[in-house]
């Protein structure tokens, strides 16, 4: 039998993020061309890496369906000039779909099936709105299976915020601002865009276009300014479109690799993967999955929440981020939790969000030398959530 290895994080890279909808920068632009953009320039950005010794392609999708669905991870290698002797494969754990990418093959990896492999995922909800074509077995309601509410994100978010009373709509709008303000901030730093693949945009009205920059931020939200939003999933509600993540499309992709190949090829680790852990929880309250996930994630580690130096925590919801903070004891406003703010600003195209998360917690470790190990959580969709540890290779206590 062979051995475990060690997994790295070697490259993560990115598409500008989206609105949905007709007036989107993506409204015109096929979802697997957001994909193929992605995989060639973690290919042009590691040439020491030859195409022909990348293993697998994981690719997810929340829809797959149309310019999402056949085979996705195969057809987007195809499409980006990889060797067709290179297979690829299509992924769903809706929320957590490129998260699950890179559980997969890390774990292929560290069994030895794989020395090199490419991860990611991608979701136009402009073209491919989540729920289109899907038909839940009549049982989940019949049965009593799932509280209705378990099928429409915003009120499983709603009902986090009846579990948690001390989580106030005016917690959740400031919770959202400072999102906002960080990524500005990081974007004002030159952060972001070191890992933003330029990507071309078509319009029947405008043209051809490049996006350089994510669509759904906005700089100077005020408090103010989300004490005015409508609550569409109930009346006099605590979630707005404010405090949630809109609707977006976009695609992420990165580069794993043994340890020990990544070496051999001269590939540079930007993380190390310490452990993994998905959990389910009950669906009507999917945002607390985190908790059980982080906790099972630690206890494999063998560390402690004190121990985590950064925290990368998909905003699918403030309410759903609040709870996990409380959980944990950690302040609204630690500077550790989203240091570039969040998906709140930044937008989260379903299956692609996860790489998000690792690629900007692998900047904020090479920045930080005093942090040794990081996480990167998320809620997801049916109530499950998800959990990866890494190490920060330039942790200066490693010298």
């Amino acid at each position: 039998m062979p051995s475990s290895r060690d997994v790295v994080f070697v490259d993560g890279v990115r598409t500008p993020f989206g609105r949905s909808g007709p007036k989107g920068l993506y409204a015109e632009t096929r979802a697997d061309d957001l994909v193929i953009r992605v995989i060639r320039a973690l290919m042009r950005r590691n040439p020491n890496l030859p195409p022909e010794r990348v293993d697998e392609v994981a690719i997810a999708a929340t829809t797959q369906i149309g310019d999402q669905g056949l085979t996705i991870g195969r057809a987007a290698a195809v499409l980006a000039g990889l060797p067709k002797t290179v297979p690829g494969f299509a992924i769903d754990r809706m929320c957590a779909g490129a998260m699950t990418a890179v559980t997969s093959v890390a774990g292929g990896i560290a069994f030895g099936a794989y020395d090199v492999a490419i991860a990611g995922g991608v979701e136009h909800m402009g073209r491919h709105p989540m729920g289109e074509g899907v038909d839940p077995n009549p049982r989940f309601l019949a049965e009593k299976l799932v509280d209705p509410s378990a099928l429409v994100m915003g009120m499983t978010a709603e009902n986090l915020h009846d579990r948690y009373p001390g989580i106030s709509r005016e917690r959740a709008d400031a919770y959202a601002v400072a999102s906002q303000e960080k990524v500005d901030k990081a974007y004002a730093d030159g952060f972001i865009q070191r890992d933003l693949v330029p990507t071309a945009t078509r319009s029947t009205e405008k043209g051809w276009g490049l996006a350089t920059a994510d669509e759904p931020p906005r700089p100077g939200t005020t408090l103010e300014a989300l004490a005015g939003l409508k609550t569409p999933f109930r009346p006099h509600g605590r979630v707005t479109a404010g405090n949630a993540a809109g609707l977006t499309d976009g695609a992420t992709g990165c580069l794993v690799a043994a340890a020990d190949v990544a070496d051999e090829l001269g590939l540079t680790a930007k993380m190390r993967l310490v452990s993994y852990a998905f959990a389910g929880v009950d669906p009507e309250v999917m945002g607390i999955g985190p908790i059980p996930s982080t906790e099972k994630a630690l206890r494999l580690a063998g560390l402690a929440i004190g121990d985590i130096g950064l925290v990368e925590i998909n905003e699918a919801f403030a309410v759903q981020v609040l709870a996990f903070l409380d959980h944990f004891g950690i302040a609204d406003d630690d500077p550790r939790v989203n240091p570039y703010g969040g998906a709140i600003a930044f937008g989260h195209p379903l299956a692609s969000s996860g790489v998000r998360l690792m690629t900007q917690l692998a900047r904020q470790f090479a920045a930080r030398p005093d942090v040794r190990y990081g996480l990167t959580t998320m809620c997801v969709g049916m109530g499950m959530g998800g959990t990866v540890i890494w190490e920060n290779p330039s942790w200066e206590g490693a010298k």
